[in-house]
C-alpha cells in the first residue's frame, strides 16, 4: 500500500521548454485526480545556463491554453542530491538521458526512464526540443507530453498500487 510521497524529476536542457511543461501537466493530472497529497513533480535542466529563468514565453503560452499555468516555475541546474531525492527521474530526449546514465549513481539508476516510455500513443521515442523553432514545436511538444504523463501518472499508480 502507499506510504510515502512519490516524488518525481522531468529532466530537459535548459529547464525552460519541455521539462516545465511536463511538470505543468504532470501537476494538472495529479490535481484532477486528487493525488496532490500523494505525488510532487519538479523540473530541471542538463546544462541550465541562467537559474532562476521563467520559462520560455511560447511554453507559457501553449501550456496555458491547455489549463496547465507555468509561469511561476523557475529553472534549475540538476544536482547531484537529485538522483537520492526522486523516486522518478524522467528525460524528454536521448541527450538529456545520456546525460543522466552517465552521471546518476549506479544505485539510483533503476529511477531513470523516458517520458515517451510512458505513452501509449506517441510514434516518436523522445520530446524534441522546440526552443529553436516556432510556435507549433511547443504545440507538438505538449501533444506529446499529455498522454505520455497520463502514462506515467498510471504507471505509478499501478506500481505503488496507489487507490
Amino acid at each position: 500500500m502507499f506510504k510515502k510521497k512519490i516524488t518525481i524529476l522531468m529532466v530537459c536542457t535548459a529547464n525552460i521548454c519541455r521539462s516545465p511543461m511536463a511538470q505543468g501537466v504532470m501537476q494538472k493530472i495529479i490535481q484532477e485526480r486528487g493525488l496532490k497529497r500523494r505525488i510532487k513533480v519538479d523540473s530541471a535542466g542538463t546544462h541550465v545556463s541562467r537559474a532562476g529563468t521563467r520559462p520560455d514565453i511560447r511554453a507559457r503560452q501553449v501550456a496555458s491554453g491547455r489549463g496547465v499555468d507555468i509561469s511561476r516555475f523557475k529553472s534549475r541546474m540538476l544536482e547531484a542530491s537529485d538522483y537520492e531525492r526522486y523516486d522518478y527521474i524522467v528525460a524528454m530526449d536521448r541527450e538529456n538521458m545520456h546525460r543522466l546514465v552517465q552521471e546518476c549513481p549506479p544505485e539510483n539508476k533503476h529511477k531513470l526512464s523516458s517520458i515517451m516510455d510512458y505513452s501509449a500513443v506517441a510514434d516518436v521515442p523522445e520530446v524534441p526540443d522546440p526552443y529553436f523553432g516556432n510556435l507549433t514545436g511547443f504545440e507538438r511538444v505538449i501533444e506529446l507530453l499529455e498522454p505520455a504523463c497520463v502514462g506515467l501518472v498510471n504507471s505509478i499508480l499501478e506500481r505503488h498500487q496507489v487507490t
